[in-house]
């Protein structure tokens, strides 16, 4: 596996995805924002470049590098079993993200992920650069877990690269501030998470946070009781983020970076 190959295709598409969506919220958006966009982009995207350079420091190689190690060293179910290559990146696909599912449940249920994976919920406004807004340490996290089920299935690379593709591109998708058709979306949010049905997600209300943890399939939230269809206050009247957060000043980078370490009681 080229990983140079990889880099290049990911990141042309991340931003065919990021530019897509961005102009899509410009002509349609849902909602209309509250914050200094440019603050915001600077501080979200920040931390994606922060956390792409830990994850190069941490980890020697990409989750397709690792999935393709995997492959030569025999780990994994499928690399026990005869089966044809779309079978096998099919379930592959669905698995990983059943454990997606599973992991964003347990970052909100664990107090010290919660501490991590509230800097993705204190956005004050809800549009695709939210979609890349995660602290560097849950970055790293994630990257464990999905290390730990690549090699527990045995996921060829190819299938790893396309579940990371589209991972991330629904993520920015998903979190979108564009309007889609009510019908529309009733019909595709029972395959796939929309954002509506995410948005939802990101209520300042906690029962409403804590629902529609699903990334890409959306079928997990209903399987598993967890689903919301709409919140309380509406779609344009929500409010958004955490209640912890509020003030425009930890919108800024260096605070991003920080509030995992910062105790509801000693907010400066």
């Amino acid at each position: 596996m080229n990983t140079q190959y990889e880099f290049f295709v990911r990141l042309g598409i991340f931003f065919s995805v990021l530019s897509v969506i961005s102009v899509w919220e410009l002509l349609w958006p849902r909602r209309k924002l509250t914050q200094d966009k440019l603050v915001r982009w600077y501080s979200n995207l920040g931390l994606v470049a922060i956390s792409a350079l830990a994850l190069r420091l941490v980890f020697p190689i990409s989750a397709v590098g690792f999935a393709y190690l995997g492959q030569k060293n025999g780990w994994g179910l499928f690399n026990y079993t005869q089966i044809s290559f779309g079978f096998e990146m099919v379930v592959s696909v669905i698995f990983l993200d059943l454990i997606i599912y599973f992991q964003h449940a347990m970052f909100h249920f664990v107090p010290v992920l919660w501490r991590l994976h509230k800097v993705h919920h204190a956005d004050l406004d809800f549009d695709v650069s939210t979609g890349n807004r995660f602290h560097p340490l849950e970055i790293l996290l994630s990257m464990g877990i999905k290390f730990l089920a690549i090699a527990f299935l045995g996921a060829s690379a190819a299938s790893v690269l396309i579940f990371e593709i589209l991972l991330n591109a629904t993520a920015m998708f998903n979190h979108g501030n564009i309007y889609l058709p009510l019908n529309f979306d009733r019909i595709l949010r029972k395959i796939l998470v929309t954002p509506d049905m995410h948005r939802i997600h990101h209520s300042i209300l906690i029962e409403e946070a804590n629902s529609n943890f699903g990334f890409n399939i959306s079928v997990w939230d209903r399987l598993f009781g967890t689903y919301r269809g709409q919140p309380k206050d509406g779609q344009t009247q929500m409010k958004i983020g955490i209640n912890q957060f509020r003030e425009k000043k930890f919108l800024n980078l260096h605070w991003l970076l920080v509030q995992p370490f910062i105790s509801e009681s000693k907010i400066p």
